[in-house]
């Protein structure tokens, strides 16, 4: 029994706890109110001042030749030469996202969008950004830009009737100037600035007759790449996939989807122009052949007019025709060979350029040698595998030395079968002549004239098959160029989300409800913990078990100071009646003890 009356009393102790705590804090409500406005009129400026930021996204998909592609060859090749589980020329998602997240090639965009430079409106409470809204435009090179020692602050003010005010800072250097018209420039020692307008945004209404107020900011390109590098992601969706998202944390939702379009642009024209360096080089070689044939022809056929006219020749007898019929077989391959012959010995002289050393081979040239146009285009995909590790690396890179090697080694095996192939070709040249000349004895009594006349027709039809094959290659060559498809294909365009990234708007004022509340109930508790006076009956029965007869008030006289506890003859106020009380009290507990003492 005594067991379930304490606990009782514990559940009853309990209970008025919990609601002495309740209107501890519930008297004090306007505390409360109070507290819960300041927090959210502070959230709501918080929210009106700070910059949001909002994520733009863009899904891309990237050409995997390790799943399957162009260059699955070039792996192929590179494992026969017992160099593919060393330099991994195979193409891959991986590798692909490090050269589009790469320093160089944000720098690229931020140079080509000029990010470099940012504009505010400062007319504005709070100063509003300008992304290609500035009714100044403020032009410094990237490479100037880069040579700043600290961010360039130019405060301009540009009137109604187009003149325009600046002061510049920069670093302990101060500029002031006053153009009375645009376009205008200013030499500094850092390099040349040029002011002009954007006449869209100059005709606006609003604006028009007032002065407007615009602070540009120039700071140096690699650390506004850094900048852009760190807020842009670049994941893939999977792992069995090559559907990748391009993200990028701005604080303009325009400028982030430019920045995002114009790094998949340079992207894919990077990776065009390393698929096309081999047809380029091609394309130069055949066009410098052409030229040089095309003048060999031309002397070629001036001097097989000039015979004929000279020896009154109009057509080939009959009988000259039947003596070299049996030569003919042999004046094709003599042709075949000669073209042969000539395009090894070019390619020869251009490997063994020094200036070339590090450049690809022409192929596809028409050469008849297929073991020799192999090794010219695994060395030309070598050599492109070294281009593209030098744009995230640098020459002592252990990758790019062990590629060295091997380009070293493969162009010698390209040398040494270049110089075989060609002594081959002159022993067949030897071969076929000394069969022609068997066949020439035949007609050994033909006139001297039409002897002479078949020579330099066989020299005009070599120049002339040459130079036909040449020109059916450079075609061929355009056709590939022109057939050269983007790395990267875009899946969804770079949109922006409608809402910021940061601040949350729901979340802030959530932080500031919470606040508003915590802070007086913080507040309270601290008075209460810190509180050393009795105040009140509960108090004392929280100190003591012993009974409490009665409370007595303490009074206030007219002038609200603390009033005498004193009881006056002949009065019934307050005070008398609590004494009363307290005596009824003792006396009543008085009675009870002789009770239980009787």
């Amino acid at each position: 029994m005594r067991e379930n009356s304490e606990d009782m009393r514990d559940d009853k102790d309990e209970k008025i706890d919990i609601q002495e705590l309740f209107f501890r804090y519930a008297i004090h409500w306007p505390w409360f109110v109070a507290s819960i406005l300041i927090c959210l009129i502070g959230a709501k400026l918080y929210l009106h001042f700070v910059t949001p930021t909002y994520n733009v996204s863009a899904s891309i998909i990237i050409k995997d030749e390790k799943k399957g592609g162009a260059t699955g060859a070039t792996a192929a090749g590179l494992e026969n030469l017992g160099l593919g589980g060393m330099i991994g020329a195979s193409q891959n998602i991986d590798n692909e996202i490090e050269v589009l997240s790469s320093k160089t090639i944000i720098k690229e965009v931020v140079n080509s969008l000029e990010l470099y430079i940012t504009y505010t409106d400062e007319d504005e409470f709070p100063p509003k950004e300008l992304y290609n809204a500035s009714p100044v435009v403020v032009n410094l090179t990237p490479q100037e830009a880069d040579g700043l020692p600290a961010p360039a602050i130019i405060d301009m003010k540009l009137s109604p009737e187009g003149g325009l005010t600046i002061n510049m800072k920069i670093d302990e250097e101060e500029y002031n100037k006053h153009f009375d018209k645009l376009p205008a420039v200013l030499p500094t020692d850092f390099g040349t600035l040029g002011f002009s307008l954007r006449d869209s945004t100059r005709n606006n209404e609003k604006r028009k007759d007032e002065i407007q107020h615009i602070e540009a900011v120039i700071n140096q390109p690699f650390k506004v790449a850094k900048n852009y590098r760190t807020a842009l992601t670049i994941e893939p969706t999977s792992k069995t996939t090559s559907v990748a998202v391009v993200s990028l944390i701005n604080s303009n939702q325009k400028r982030g989807q430019d920045f995002i379009n114009k790094l998949l642009d340079m992207y894919n024209r990077n990776t065009n122009n390393d698929k096309n360096e081999v047809a380029e080089k091609t394309k130069e070689f055949i066009n410098a052949r052409i030229e040089i044939i095309d003048k060999e022809l031309g002397n070629t056929e001036e001097k097989l007019e000039t015979f004929k006219r000279n020896a009154g020749l109009t057509d080939i007898s009959s009988d000259a025709q039947l003596a070299v019929t049996g030569n003919a077989e042999y004046e094709k391959k003599q042709v075949e060979n000669g073209t042969q012959i000539n395009l090894v010995r070019d390619l020869a002289k251009y490997i063994n350029d020094a200036s070339n050393q590090h450049e690809v081979l022409p192929s596809n040239i028409g050469l008849a040698d297929v073991g020799l146009s192999t090794q010219i285009d695994r060395y030309n995909e070598v050599i492109i595998e070294r281009k593209r590790l030098l744009r995230t690396s640098t020459e002592s890179n252990p990758a790019i030395v062990n590629l060295d090697t091997s380009i070293r080694a493969m162009r010698a095996n390209v040398q040494t079968t270049i110089n075989a192939t060609l002594q081959g070709l002159l022993i067949t040249k030897s071969d076929l002549d000394r069969e022609a000349n068997r066949f020439s004895r035949r007609i050994s009594n033909a006139p001297g004239q039409e002897r002479q006349y078949v020579s330099i027709a066989r020299q005009q039809e070599i120049k002339a098959g040459l130079y036909l094959m040449l020109l059916q290659k450079r075609e061929e060559n355009a056709i590939t160029l022109a057939a050269t498809a983007n790395n990267a294909k875009i899946i969804d365009d770079a949109v922006a989300d409608e809402n910021p990234v940061s601040p949350k708007g729901k979340m802030i004022y959530l932080i500031a409800l919470v606040l508003g509340i915590g802070i007086p109930v913080g507040a309270i508790y601290l008075i209460g913990i810190t509180k050393f006076k009795i105040e009140g009956r509960a108090d004392v029965e929280k100190l003591t078990s012993l009974p409490i007869v009665g409370d007595i008030p303490l009074t206030e006289d007219k002038e609200g100071n603390n009033g005498s506890i004193a009881v006056f003859e002949n009065q019934n106020n307050l005070m008398s009646e609590t004494f009363r009380n307290i005596r009824t009290n003792i006396q009543f507990m008085l009675q009870n003890d002789k009770k239980e003492t009787g």
